[in-house]
């Protein structure tokens, strides 16, 4: 089996990123096992919250910190002033992601929960599952976008400046399209400054931190040693935290995943058609108006991919840990991992149909 995706570009994955997969399935059956064989342990971890009745649990916000504010460091958004030069790739991206994207996921996770397997769920879970699968595709990727662009051998200029800008239209696009969505097609109430928190928590906090730290360190040591050394050291922090908030997650949701097999393959269905929809959707637009393939592929895969730490202490903020719709965001991660890997495949076996470089 080819363990390198990246093949005729020559890019090979480090020793995390070549056994992603396997190091995420363990984490996932280590928050089975712990779920299951230490309630008494995994309920009082739930119920570290930071204010009753608040769902954000504090071990979770605490490793989504340390996965986001890493990532948050890199993004320089100066960079945000280059897009002049190439907006095409840009503008395809925030279509999707903002026009497209939030709109399609609610139109299949309706088509899909309400009607195709509606036998088998219920009304009231459908509609947990609904919200589950909308608040998913809200956000765009952004932390693991940097894995996949250099998978797919994109331009890592580019892709940061597509996360940059993501970010930003995330900041006032993302809880009134949750708002919007989940009211209209889950036909639940969204409470809006609980999902305000949640953006305050997750997005606003790191983002600041991120912004102020880096600004700070590059003044006072420059901007090589911040590059090279200050980012560096967060990687196994990162991609510890990564590893733990997932083994948390399904540990919170052991008794969900293992009671509702049937359920986590059903909702994956809905997920993976909207994937692969709007990765090909955005590959195929990126193409038809001449982007470059640096920049086609991260922006496809932008579109494919959901910040899913977001989104799974969005569910349980608004519904709780063993909502439906918590349960819909964490079969998001389940499936992310190597779905998104059959798209960086797909896009390095199809490179041929872009240019090289901008015309």
């Amino acid at each position: 089996m080819n363990t390198n995706p990246a093949g005729e570009s020559g890019r090979r994955m480090g020793t995390f990123e070549r056994y992603l997969s396997l190091w995420v399935a363990a984490s996932m059956g280590a928050g089975l096992l712990l779920g299951r064989m230490l309630p008494g342990l995994t309920a009082a971890l739930r119920g570290l919250e930071f204010a009753e009745g608040s769902h954000i649990n504090v071990p979770i916000a605490v490793l989504i910190w340390l996965m986001i504010y890493p990532m948050m460091l890199k993004i320089d958004f100066r960079s945000i002033r280059s897009v002049g030069r190439k907006p095409r790739g840009l503008l395809v991206t925030l279509f999707v992601n903002w026009l497209i994207k939030p709109f399609s996921m609610a139109f299949f996770g309706w088509l899909f929960f309400r009607h195709v397997f509606s036998p088998w769920i219920g009304p009231d879970l459908a509609g947990q599952y609904i919200a589950g699968v909308i608040i998913l595709a809200a956000a765009p990727c952004t932390a693991m976008v940097f894995v996949w662009s250099y998978l797919s051998d994109g331009d890592p200029a580019y892709t940061l400046v597509q996360v940059s800008v993501n970010d930003l239209v995330m900041l006032v696009a993302f809880a009134p399209i949750v708002k919007l969505l989940v009211t209209g097609a889950a036909g639940l109430e969204v409470p809006f400054r609980v999902l305000l928190l949640s953006v305050l928590v997750f997005v606003v906090v790191p983002l600041v931190a991120g912004a102020i730290s880096r600004g700070a360190l590059i003044a006072r040591r420059g901007a090589a040693w911040f590059e090279t050394r200050f980012v560096r050291r967060f990687a196994p922090v990162t991609m510890a935290a990564l590893l733990a908030t997932l083994t948390l997650i399904f540990a919170f949701q052991a008794e969900n995943i293992t009671g509702r097999w049937l359920h986590v393959l059903l909702i994956a269905v809905p997920i993976l058609v909207q994937v692969y929809f709007n990765s090909s959707l955005t590959y195929g637009l990126m193409r038809l108006f001449g982007v470059e393939y640096a920049v086609a592929a991260p922006g496809a895969l932008i579109g494919a991919s959901n910040f899913f730490e977001l989104a799974v202490a969005t569910a349980i903020a608004l519904y709780g840990p063993g909502s439906g719709a918590a349960l819909a965001t964490v079969v998001g991660v389940l499936v992310e991992v190597p779905v998104m890997l059959s798209v960086c495949r797909m896009c390095l076996a199809t490179r041929r149909w872009f240019p090289a470089t901008a015309p």
